[in-house]
Order: C-alpha cells, then structure tokens, then sequence
C-alpha cells in the first residue's frame, strides 16, 4: 500500500470488503492496482451510456438543475471583479460549462473523456481539452475558479490535482469541490451498503476532515463546507435498481413505457459534502 494521501502514513486497516483506511488520519481508499491508463478506460462511452447511466445526454437537464444549486452557493463567495476565470476539472459533456459561461469571462473544461469532450466543444461549442490534467501544459494560464463537481473521488492521485491546481492559481482562488462524506451518518448507518461505496470507479473516500486537511496541505482554506442535496431522475434511479444491481432489463423497460421513470425529484441524503475552500 503507497503512502496516504492526506498525511503520509503507510499504516493501512481493512473497513469494509475492498478499501482499506488511514490508521492515523482515517482517510479511505479503494484497494486497487490499477494503472491511470486502466482507470481511464473505465470512462469509455458505455461508462456514461450502459455502465453507471442509462443516456448521459439525456439526464442534462437533471444535471444543469444541480449546477444551478451549486453555481449559486459558489456565487455567495465570488468577488465579481476579481473570480472571471474558471476552469472545470471533470467536465464530461459540457453541462456545467454550457450553464456557468454567462456567469465568467471565460470557462474552460478538461475530462479524459473523448466522447464527452467532442460533445462539449462540437454540440455545445465550449472550450474543452481532451486530457489528463496532470499532463496538461496551460503555461501560464491562472485560473480564478476551479470546480470539481463529483470528480475527486474518481481519480487515483487527487493530491497531486490539488497541488497542479495551487501552482495554477493566484492568491484568493476559489476551489469548489462535491463529494461524498464516509464519516456521514448515513455512510455509518449503512456501511458497506453505502450508496457511494463502488470500486474500481470510487477510489478515494474522503470524510469532512480529511478534506480539508489534504487542501491544507497545498495551501487552501475552507470556508465553506456543508451538506448538498441533489436532483435525481427517476429514470436513473430505476436504470440502477433494476438493470445494474438486480439484472432486470425487462423491468426497467416495462416502467419506462408506461412513462414512470419520465419525472425527477430533489433529494438531499446529508452525505455528500459541498467544499469551498481559498487559495491563501
């Protein structure tokens, strides 16, 4: 087992079948071997079209719902003079971008995802890259605002995201990250069932504390972090049940033919944290 992320320790104990947690920090992480080229491929098309959604695409207007709900608790943070610069780490298809961009001077996105990132930039014309951040030469480029919107968790080396990030921004930088919270209640309540427990796609596992602690370490403050509720398509929600966990294609079908899965609702499970924290 490599070094912790959060504090360096190599002292590791088994939680739950598959992850193994920080002796000292309690930072968890999926235990895993695989290479960043393996953990890409995972994001192929069928990640986002068959393996964790149904249609992607056809969830936008789902997703934008979120961004607006994100987008305006970031804004309570904004200085309009000085954060008109933002870059989007995990970008997909570009919905978030297509969304924020009447809000910034400029946004920009970066997904290792191909499909995605030719979604964003032909269909909805948005300056979108093709790449693994920590491969990527912007220059010079700085950036006033950086989110991270579900992101963190799916990469194998956030830390060093976090850090590429730092050298990116200037003093007074917002980063703006949502992910799930281990040491929730609900997380602790149901455990290895935990909604949010899924490797090989999860792979790092952050509680409140840990959070804060890694972007501590590459000089962020928090200054916000709460709880965040969501908008989820009930179409997904069946996709999941009865396609991925149950293999019950011909009840998932049934449901969407009647039209019951065509409506979406708000949820807020307290367990994934919103994290607003400036560069210093």
């Amino acid at each position: 087992m490599n070094e912790c992320i959060v504090c360096g320790t190599t002292q590791h104990e088994s939680v739950y079948k598959g992850l193994l947690k920080c002796q000292r920090c309690g930072h968890t992480v999926a235990d895993l071997n695989l290479t960043d080229a393996e953990l890409f491929k995972l994001y192929s098309r069928n990640y986002f079209f068959g393996e964790e959604y149904s249609d992607y695409v056809a969830d936008k207007k789902v997703m934008q719902n979120n961004f607006k709900l994100r987008l305006k608790t970031l804004q309570r943070f904004l200085n309009p003079t000085f954060h008109r610069n933002l870059l989007e780490i995990g970008c997909a298809y570009g919905f978030f971008l297509e969304f924020a961009q009447d809000y910034f001077d400029h946004v920009q996105g970066i997904d290792i995802t191909e499909e995605g990132v030719r979604y964003a930039r032909e269909t909805l014309h948005l300056d979108a890259i093709q790449s693994d951040l920590l491969k990527h030469d912007f220059g010079e480029q700085r950036f006033d605002v950086v989110c991270m919107w579900d992101t963190i968790e799916h990469i194998g080396q956030p830390h060093f995201y976090i850090e590429k990030i730092s050298k990116q921004m200037n003093n007074g930088g917002l980063l703006a990250i949502t992910t799930g919270d281990i040491s929730s209640l609900n997380a602790r309540i149901r455990r290895s069932n935990w909604r949010l427990i899924h490797p090989p796609t999860h792979v790092h596992y952050f509680s409140r504390k840990t959070l804060e602690k890694m972007l501590n370490n590459y000089g962020f403050d928090v200054v916000y972090n709460r709880y965040c509720g969501f908008y989820r398509s009930v179409d997904n929600i069946a996709y999941n049940i009865f396609v991925l966990r149950q293999n019950n294609p011909k009840m998932y079908h049934w449901l969407k033919r009647l039209r019951l899965t065509d409506w979406y609702f708000y949820l807020n499970l307290y367990d994934i944290m919103y994290v607003i924290a400036s560069k210093r």
